[in-house]
């Protein structure tokens, strides 16, 4: 009962205070030497607040606590006033520019975080880099030395920064999932520096306004096994915790392994299974780079590379042995400073070494001759032309390869790239069925040297194997071919061959004389959201042809940059800073909101080491 009396009571008061409409009376100033500062009565000499305007309680604080201002005449104290008052600003200014350079500080250690992330530096490269600036402003900018000392740079306040910024861009990616109506994954998985499997899965999401979203969706660290139902189980999660439809998923992408591409037990299967669940179909590819590189081992040949890798090993592997090779080219004046070693992995290695194995072979028979290591084969004319014909062939399939390599390829040029490399292989073969290898230069050269008849019909078989085994790779591209063309060319696909809920859209298409100009002055790929939303099979269709992965490059270039982040001096990252630093160093389409987090942060200044 007392303590609902005192309530009451003090709920009275409150509102016999709010009816009185008190207001700051000018003459208090010089009285009282008090100011008005945030709707409350304060002291301008020991700046503390009053609760209410009330003359009374100003005047008891001016008597009890500043009695000795009391005996100042009015001048004294209006210029005690202006003194109080102009202090009271400065101060306020003073705050006002800390809490600026507190924000910059902390929106400057995100930015540098960003840049460590990118650049796959350690978190302890903060601390360096404050040193330098430290160093620099004091020769530069002296008087700016206290606002670079503020912003935090400390390893833990670098790892702090990435994780914040790898959070914020899931959050954006989750956010604009919401809006894709079509997407696709890329996945595949390589072992980091502690043999700790990690699966890459990138995204590539399309909207109903045809903005594309190529990101890395997540990377999972596997510790146990790594059968294609521990795949399935982590991209399960990894696609219900971005609440991403199952029905939408178009294509998934892998590199071909027998836990990824299996159709009962692999990855594959599994989620064609749960996809088919909803109604829809899954099309599944195996990486066409991968595929185009599996294409080249049927060549064979090993006679030559075998000879090559042997030869270029001996030469790189003995410190002595490669610093007089060397030596030895650039007193020969050769246009080469040295051999590049051979790396099954790299797609491109093998051409680059045949190339220039084969430009320096005689600099390479008097150097091999000098170490008692002669190679009988660079004196037989039947290996230098198998060598020539190898070299030509390789640095074709080169060609093809950077073609298909890059960051959001369409699937549609990379089955175009394929399909013209195919046509020019038949083309190859009946000139070398005629003698005339015009487009293998190398085999030209060597053709006119060797007194033996050159053997081109062997050529001729080895070039039909490969184009076979191109056509039975591809044999995917065959299967969507009407979907491919209907969105590279939809002016040109027969009508009476299209599914029956896209002929009616496609007969007012194909009719529209003004979209198809349009269509010719843009391409295929602007050409996607010129569509009328009259037509939303056709819109549909366009998302789904513009989400397909045709690669897992993406993935590639991911686990290159992992191997550069986790290295043996860095085998103690977590998993979870991996994962921040590799979402900011591959972002693409989606940037951090530095801004926005820092209006969240306060400054802390690191400590130095």
């Amino acid at each position: 009962m007392l303590s609902d009396f005192k309530e009451a009571s003090t709920m009275a008061k409150k509102r016999k205070v709010d009816c009185e409409y008190r207001q700051f009376q000018p003459r208090w100033e010089t009285e009282y030497l008090f100011c008005e500062y945030k709707e409350k009565p304060m002291c301008l000499i020991c700046q503390e607040s009053l609760a209410v305007f009330k003359e009374y309680n100003l005047r008891r604080h001016f008597e009890t606590k500043h009695v000795q201002y009391g005996n100042m005449d009015m001048e004294l104290r209006l210029l005690k006033v202006k003194e109080l008052k102009h202090k009271l600003q400065l101060q306020q200014n003073m705050f006002t520019h800390m809490n600026s350079q507190g924000e910059g500080a902390v929106k400057a250690s995100f930015i540098i975080a960003e840049e460590i992330a990118r650049a796959c530096r350690p978190f302890t490269e903060g601390e360096f880099i404050k040193n330098c600036i430290e160093k620099v402003c004091g020769v530069v900018c002296p008087d700016k030395k206290q606002a670079f000392a503020n912003i935090s740079l400390s390893r833990n306040t670098m790892a702090s920064r990435v994780d914040e910024l790898g959070s914020d861009l899931k959050i954006q990616l989750k956010a604009k999932a919401k809006d894709f109506v079509a997407y696709s994954l890329a996945i595949d998985e390589s072992a980091d520096r502690t043999d700790t499997a990690q699966l890459a899965i990138f995204i590539r999401g399309v909207d109903d306004r045809f903005s594309v979203t190529d990101e890395l969706l997540d990377l999972r660290a596997i510790h146990g096994t790594t059968s294609g139902q521990d795949h399935f189980s982590q991209v399960e999660q990894c696609v219900n915790e971005t609440e991403l439809q199952w029905n939408k998923l178009v294509v998934l992408t892998t590199d071909g392994a027998p836990a990824m591409s299996g159709e009962v037990r692999g990855l594959v299967g599994l989620v064609r299974e749960k996809v088919r669940h909803t109604g829809e179909n899954l099309t599944a590819y195996h990486c066409i780079i991968h595929q185009e590189a599996l294409c080249g081992k049927v060549l064979g040949m090993g006679h030559v590379m075998t000879v090559v890798n042997k030869t270029v090993n001996f030469i790189r592997s003995r410190g002595l042995n490669h610093r007089q090779f060397r030596a030895l080219l650039e007193a020969e004046s050769s246009v080469h400073e040295d051999v590049p070693y051979y790396t099954e992995v790299r797609w491109l290695s093998r051409g680059k070494v045949l190339r220039r194995f084969y430009d320096t072979r005689i600099e390479i028979a008097s150097f091999m001759e000098s170490k008692q290591k002669v190679i009988p084969e660079l004196e037989d004319e039947k290996w230098l032309s198998d060598l020539s014909f190898l070299c030509d062939i390789t640095e074709h399939l080169n060609t093809l390869n950077v073609k298909l390599q890059g960051q959001k390829q369409l699937i549609t040029k990379m089955r175009d790239s394929v399909k013209a490399f195919q046509m020019k292989l038949r083309l190859w073969e009946g000139q070398m069925r005629q003698g005339h290898p015009s487009h293998f230069p190398i085999c030209q050269s060597v053709r006119d040297t060797v007194t033996i008849p050159f053997p081109a019909e062997l050529y001729v078989d080895k070039l039909n194997t490969l184009r076979v085994e191109f056509c039975r790779r591809f044999t995917d591209f065959e299967r969507q071919k009407f979907n491919l063309d209907l969105f590279a060319n939809p002016f040109a696909v027969d009508v009476d061959t299209a599914p029956e809920h896209l002929q009616m859209e496609l007969i007012e298409l194909q009719c529209n004389t003004h979209l198809k100009s349009r269509y010719e002055s843009v391409g295929a790929a602007e050409f996607a959201p010129l569509l009328p939303e009259s037509m939303p099979q056709l819109r549909l269709h366009a998302a789904r042809i513009m989400s397909m992965f045709g690669s897992t490059y993406s993935c590639e270039q991911m686990f290159s940059i992992m191997k550069l982040t986790k290295t043996s001096h860095r085998s103690r990252l977590t998993d979870q800073h991996l994962v921040s630093v590799m979402k900011v160093a591959m972002a693409k389409d989606i940037n951090p909101r530095i801004d926005e987090i820092v209006s969240k942060k306060r400054c802390r200044v690191s400590g130095k080491s």
